[in-house]
């Protein structure tokens, strides 16, 4: 597998999660929830494939698998983040409540911590 690859990959959803962690929830900040979360999202979606077309079965790497598949399969931001871009754009508790959900499913499906541990062995 390319590591480097690999490497640059996570490092760009830790990047992604790191805006979204340091948002302030003002107007404007749903365009950069929506663009992160999808780079999130496409990202996590390359990852599996990798993953799974690799012949690595180490633990780190089935951990980070698990957890991208279920953040997948759980979880979609989209139609709520246009519900709310609708409706709630101005509205700063709207804009958190939406922003700590999304990192809130990051760490519930264990993904951010599955990425650092595998980070740290790359």
């Amino acid at each position: 597998m390319e590591y480097d690859y690999i490497k640059g990959i996570l490092e760009k959803i830790i990047d992604s999660h790191k805006i979204l962690n340091e948002l302030k929830d003002k107007p404007g900040d749903l365009e950069i929830i929506k663009r992160e979360v999808g780079k999130i999202q496409g990202l996590v979606q390359v990852i599996a494939n990798k993953i799974e077309k690799s012949e690595n079965n180490s633990d780190t790497y089935f951990e980070l698998l698990s957890a991208s598949k279920s953040y997948l399969k759980e979880y979609s931001f989209y139609n709520e983040i246009d519900r709310v871009s609708q409706l709630y754009s101005e509205d700063p508790h709207r804009i958190r409540n939406m922003r700590l959900s999304i990192l809130t499913a990051l760490e519930e499906t264990k993904l951010i911590v599955s990425i650092i541990a595998l980070l740290e062995t790359l």
